[in-house]
């Protein structure tokens, strides 16, 4: 909300110029769509109603394509180690595309910085347990080549996370 809110500022508190029916976008108004968007969900089309009839028509369909657009973006290898409990819904509901995308990033980004705070170890490890077995593998094959990377990975704490892939490796090699 705070990005869209940031990019969007002439949507934001436009007193004295009332958009449809009188409602206008104001700082109250941006907080409870922010609030519904956080715990209701709405089919489409209504979605559409209720936001215009808080902040009005215009700033809500701005809004809800630059909601759009957003989705359609790959979760990025920053944002898995750094904000994984933001992200982490967006990132399992990700196309197998998108997926794919957001792998690759993981993975180059580790090779070029394979040092991992404690935070971002549990990150790394939260979003291999979230992917489907297939890219689980995938994923997985190709961290344990980053060697302090692979010693993350193998540590007791994260076995019922990884150790299916590490299996599957194994019997890959054997």
């Amino acid at each position: 909300m705070q990005q869209f809110l940031a990019a969007t500022p002439h949507l934001l508190a436009r007193q004295g110029s009332p958009l449809d029916l009188g409602m206008e976008p104001t700082e109250r108004g941006w907080e409870m769509v922010s609030i519904l968007r956080r715990q209701c969900r709405f089919p489409r089309e209504l979605e559409m109603e209720v936001y215009a009839g808080i902040v009005g028509r215009e700033a809500a369909v701005v809004f809800l394509q630059w909601c759009a657009e957003r989705q359609e973006r790959p979760v990025t290898a920053r944002q898995i180690l750094g904000d994984w409990p933001q992200v982490a819904e967006r990132a399992a509901g990700q196309r197998d595309d998108l997926q794919a995308v957001t792998v690759s990033d993981l993975v180059t980004t580790l090779e070029v910085a394979p040092a991992l705070t404690a935070a971002e170890e549990e990150n790394l490890v939260a979003y291999i347990g979230i992917l489907p077995r297939d890219l689980r593998f995938a994923l997985v094959k190709s961290l344990v080549q980053i060697p302090p990377v692979a010693a993350v990975l193998c540590q007791d704490k994260y076995d019922a996370t990884i150790f299916e892939a590490i299996q599957a490796i194994s019997s890959e090699a054997g």
